[in-house]
């Protein structure tokens, strides 16, 4: 791999992002369910953050668990994927429980995320995000990510929106 790996846990001032651990299970079903998808069990949740774990080192990118800094309390996620982009430029991701809206983590995080991108030495990322979705457009513009063209799936519009790192 030409790249560093991207840190498995970064601190912020206010958060904690750190690789996912089974104890994080019943917040990924919380936050699932919040989107509207198949919620899984507990044991399928479980199967997920371990297969999640076991392939982060080969890819040396991955989703980072939120937490407030002292806390244990499941925030989100926020890191780097390959989704509908590349390894050499991936997709920065982020989403947090609806509890955890409003109070700038998400920027915060992607923030750290987008210093750890660079720090692997990555020239850019991609944040693909579907048009309706004016919150990670907000959190988007302050990274300075800018929007690049517009595809179209059964879905709906998504937005293509790169960064040079």
């Amino acid at each position: 791999m030409p790249y560093d790996p991207m840190s498995f846990a970064v601190e912020t001032d206010r958060l904690l992002l750190r690789l996912w651990e089974e104890s994080d299970a019943a917040g990924y079903r919380e936050l699932v369910g919040e989107r509207g998808g198949d919620v899984p069990t507990i044991p399928e949740a479980i199967d997920e953050i371990r297969d999640a774990r076991e392939s982060a080192p080969g890819r040396g990118i991955h989703l980072l668990t939120l937490r407030r800094r002292g806390e244990d309390e499941f925030l989100g996620y926020c890191g780097l994927v390959v989704g509908r982009a590349s390894i050499d430029e991936p997709e920065i991701a982020y989403e947090l429980l609806r509890s955890a809206h409003g109070h700038g983590y998400a920027t915060e995080a992607a923030t750290a995320v987008v210093d750890a991108a660079r720090a692997t030495g990555r020239r850019r990322l991609w944040a693909t995000v579907r048009s309706w979705n004016a919150p990670s457009f907000r959190v988007l513009e302050k990274l300075g990510v800018r929007r690049d063209h517009t595809t179209t799936d059964d879905r709906g519009d998504i937005v293509w929106n790169v960064l040079d790192l």
